[in-house]
């Protein structure tokens, strides 16, 4: 089973839209998948899930048993102010430590509306799963100017779907 999380909780995002395509390929190779969107996190979460409230919160919990049951993961990182969304973080920050991620792998999807397709999010993101034990697959595609190359169902930019297929099939062999 791969998981596929939205790094966002923008209900409707453009994160969103690429897990659904990455869903989609994975599909046609009839490999197992599914989708974590954080717009599906409750509102409240940093203050009802984070810390001491660990385990109280029971939306939380069940996004959380997916993280715990699933080996191999696609993040979706779109690019935040030079960085990954905040809530992807106290998402992470809210799962258990150590070894939620430990020995687990990660593929990451950069999405941005400039030209740098989320590259310093995506490196600022493999530092953490670094620091939290998880490996990364090196391939990770960019995917800038994102609604320059996308008509609101499909990627139009024959690179960006043909670096999302290599990525597949090396994560697959993973």
């Amino acid at each position: 089973m791969i998981t596929i999380i939205t790094g966002t909780n923008r209900t409707s995002s453009n994160s969103r839209a690429v897990a659904n395509l990455y869903a989609r390929l994975l599909d046609e190779r009839q490999i197992d998948n599914q989708i974590l969107d954080l717009a599906d996190l409750p509102a409240d979460f940093t203050a009802s899930a984070l810390y001491d409230n660990i385990g109280t919160n029971q939306a939380f919990n069940q996004l959380s048993a997916v993280i715990g049951d699933s080996k191999k993961f696609v993040f979706i990182v779109p690019e935040y102010n030079g960085s990954f969304p905040g809530v992807l973080k106290a998402f992470i920050d809210g799962l258990s430590y150590p070894n939620t991620f430990r020995n687990k792998k990660a593929a990451l999807v950069g999405l941005s509306s400039g030209v740098q397709g989320s590259g310093l999010a995506m490196s600022h993101l493999t530092d953490i799963f670094n620091y939290l034990g998880m490996h990364v697959l090196a391939l990770k595609p960019r995917l800038a100017q994102f609604e320059k190359n996308y008509d609101g169902t499909a990627i139009t930019n024959e690179l960006y779907l043909e670096l999302l297929n290599q990525q597949i099939d090396q994560f697959i062999s993973f």
